[in-house]
């Protein structure tokens, strides 16, 4: 434990001091894909698995005898976005939680298994989720108007990304982004962290790698990036000046993560363009918290509230 005057950690999470300051490193970032792929080519247990052209894919789960053909019960459709610090994860990840959404909210859940840099930088991530999107939408059994899409960390950066792509062009209209310690800052550095030696699980080195494969910059980090200003706009949430017409939001993160400032900066511009945006700080909450320690009370609540705001923005049941 620090020596400081740092903050505690949540009670509840009991294994944070255990926890290292990072995941994924220059160093194993290759062994860590190609662990996180493991099971990525056999379909969900009980879901199918559905290919959408030039690598990208989803895993899709339906409420227990539910059809795809069956267009006279048009359902709610979630598409979930896996984190990974855009350069490790896969739609596998996805398949607990979009069981329980399609189980509980009587939704359609797709997790997406978008491209990641830096063989595929920005735009194709995007891309992937978008044309997820395209394909969620036109499904005969889902309601187009009632669609929401979840992500967590890099996933609720491109949520985020794709709630502004949306608006943009106009095809889809999103019920709601629910955003779960959403990455979307390429400027953020560990200088950003009110406690810097509290990180755990995403750093600053981590996040400049991240950033800096995204944005076609590779290992020299986003400052590196031959993008102009005008794509960085499209392909970094934070760095958007007009946030306002996008789906409704909900923010979730802890005190103690990386993101938390850039997080409740996003949710407090959302609100002053318009957006109704719901924001909830965990104190003592580290990066990554729900999934390292998934039986905290913490944990539980916290991924409750995230189905709780998904049933409210969709109607369900």
């Amino acid at each position: 434990m620090v020596s400081d005057d740092s903050p505690a950690f949540h009670p509840d999470l009991t294994r944070a001091r255990f926890m290292p300051p990072t995941s994924a490193t220059r160093g194993n970032r290759r062994l860590l894909r190609a662990l996180t792929r493991i099971g990525r080519g056999r379909a969900p247990k009980g879901g199918e698995l559905v290919d959408l052209g030039n690598g990208a894919s989803v895993r899709v789960h339906r409420p227990a005898g539910a059809s795809a053909t069956d267009a006279g019960a048009r359902r709610p459709g979630i598409l979930y976005l896996h984190g990974g610090g855009l350069i490790i994860g896969s739609a596998v990840q996805g398949d607990p939680l979009c069981r329980r959404l399609a189980d509980e909210l009587g939704a359609v859940a797709a997790s997406v298994g978008y491209r990641l840099p830096p063989e595929h930088p920005y735009p194709a991530p995007l891309d992937d989720c978008y044309a997820a999107l395209q394909w969620l939408a036109t499904q005969p059994d889902v309601d187009p108007a009632r669609i929401a899409v979840i992500g967590l960390s890099a996933g609720g950066g491109l949520a985020a990304s794709l709630a502004l792509l949306a608006r943009d062009r106009g095809e889809f209209t999103l019920a709601g982004q629910v955003l779960s310690y959403p990455m979307l800052d390429d400027r953020t550095d560990e200088s950003a962290a009110a406690h810097p030696r509290m990180l755990r699980l995403w750093n600053g080195p981590s996040n400049r790698l991240g950033w800096g494969m995204y944005l076609g910059a590779g290992t020299a980090g986003p400052g590196a990036t031959s993008l102009d200003a005008a794509t960085l706009e499209h392909a970094v949430p934070a760095r958007r000046a007009d946030l306002s017409g996008v789906a409704p939001a909900w923010i979730g993160v802890g005190t103690l993560d990386l993101f938390h400032n850039e997080d409740v900066e996003y949710a407090r511009r959302l609100t002053e363009a318009g957006v109704p945006t719901e924001l909830h700080v965990i104190e003592g909450a580290y990066h990554g918290f729900d999934a390292s320690e998934a039986t905290a009370a913490v944990s539980v609540d916290f991924v409750q509230r995230q189905v709780d705001a998904l049933r409210g923005m969709l109607a369900a049941r």
